[in-house]
């Protein structure tokens, strides 16, 4: 399996799935339309807001995004995302829940 590569097109489907239950019409519309000019389907932006994904990897990785732990590492790992790919996954996990809990507070 080859390595998976966090690029523009699997941040924002991380993006989407993090943020899927934010209720911003203007931070969603932007998304779409990021989303669209990736090269995404609607069907691909709806897999992902769900929490999921068509490609095997990069549904591990919205996983891992979306419930830090050891196991769903572990799954990363094995489906062949690197360490280092793992760490910016969540890291960037991490830094949608500060904002969010900052919104809240």
């Amino acid at each position: 399996m080859t390595g998976f590569k966090l690029d523009a097109r699997a941040r924002l489907s991380i993006e989407l799935a993090l943020t899927a239950a934010s209720g911003d019409s203007v931070f969603i519309r932007q998304q779409e339309k990021d989303a669209k000019a990736l090269g995404m389907t609607g069907a691909e932006i709806d897999m992902a807001r769900s929490g999921s994904s068509f490609d095997f990897q990069l549904s591990r990785a919205i996983a891992l995004a979306l419930t830090i732990n050891d196991e769903r590492r572990a799954r990363a790992t094995r489906a062949g995302l690197g360490a280092q790919v793992c760490a910016d996954i969540e890291t960037m996990a991490t830094s949608y829940m500060d904002r969010s809990l900052l919104k809240s507070a």
